[in-house]
């Protein structure tokens, strides 16, 4: 007579706490920024070192947002019944998500500096503005300004990474700046009454949910002022280059060099009698 043992129906511990990190890391706005900021860095023109570089700082400064979100919120989300958090649900615990997060930052800053003193300082501090919100902000009225920072910040993050570090174009970091605070209001949503009865009032819970869901569609598309946030067209497009990154001024020698073609008259040449020809020969310069 033989016996079999009964099979595990869940994962192993090592294994649950996997996944409790990859789930409380907010898998869906990590990959989304990651791949956002990656598409911008590649149709900039940097190489595939700085891509992967961007790439990389990116990914590493999500991954601690989120965690540190997650551990922060971890009583709340338990209080609230959120079953579908990992640390509320005992999948992982809150000092792993805290190491997670720590350690994800640790690594964020020198693959941001990476791509160069100003383009680490202008991502570390996106970053930290994200940090400050789960730390705390998100409770205030000023909790849109972490999301307006750190989206604010990405434009800047990848251009200032490309040779002669040159600054986004305004209207760049404006969009930018208003699809954060259109993910604040997204992201806060669903959770508008739990976080009032939690305590919890911030921009989107002091709006209402009514004025919230008025508000989602427009921020993103800077709808409020869609003139001022249009990037340039025609011959100022072909000129600007990249629409993200702002350029300067023509090089002094091609404004020299017109100014001399407009100077200098057009040598006069007067007809030989004996010419019959129609064909003449090119002016010296």
């Amino acid at each position: 007579m033989t016996t079999s043992r009964p099979s595990r129906l869940g994962p192993g511990p090592p294994l649950r706490a996997v996944r409790g990190l990859l789930l409380a890391c907010h898998p869906g706005p990590t990959v989304a920024v990651t791949v956002l900021v990656t598409a911008l860095a590649v149709a900039s023109g940097r190489d595939a070192a700085g891509c992967a570089l961007v790439a990389a700082a990116v990914l590493a400064g999500q991954l601690s947002i989120g965690w540190c979100n997650d551990a922060v919120d971890a009583a709340r989300d338990a209080a609230a019944g959120r079953t579908g958090k990992p640390v509320a649900s005992g999948a992982v615990g809150v000092r792993t998500v805290w190491a997670a997060a720590l350690a994800a930052l640790a690594l964020c800053v020198p693959l941001s500096l990476a791509s160069g003193p100003a383009a680490g300082a202008v991502h570390l501090t996106g970053v930290a503005a994200a940090w400050a919100y789960d730390l705390g902000l998100k409770a205030t009225a000023l909790s849109w300004l972490p999301y307006a920072v750190g989206f604010g910040s990405l434009p800047g993050f990848v251009t200032l990474g490309l040779p002669g570090h040159p600054w986004p174009a305004w209207w760049a970091v404006t969009a930018a700046a208003l699809l954060g605070c259109g993910a604040h209001l997204a992201n806060v949503l669903p959770d508008i009454p739990a976080d009032l009865a939690g305590g919890v009032r911030g921009w989107p819970q002091r709006l209402g949910t009514a004025r919230v869901r008025l508000l989602i569609p427009l921020a993103p598309a800077g709808r409020d002022d869609p003139a001022r946030l249009r990037p340039p067209r025609g011959r100022r497009a072909r000129e600007a280059g990249p629409p993200w990154r702002r350029r300067g001024p023509s090089p002094p020698r091609d404004r020299h060099w017109a100014g001399a073609r407009r100077a200098s008259p057009s040598p006069r040449r007067s007809p030989s009698p004996r010419s019959t020809s129609s064909c003449s020969s090119p002016a010296a310069p």
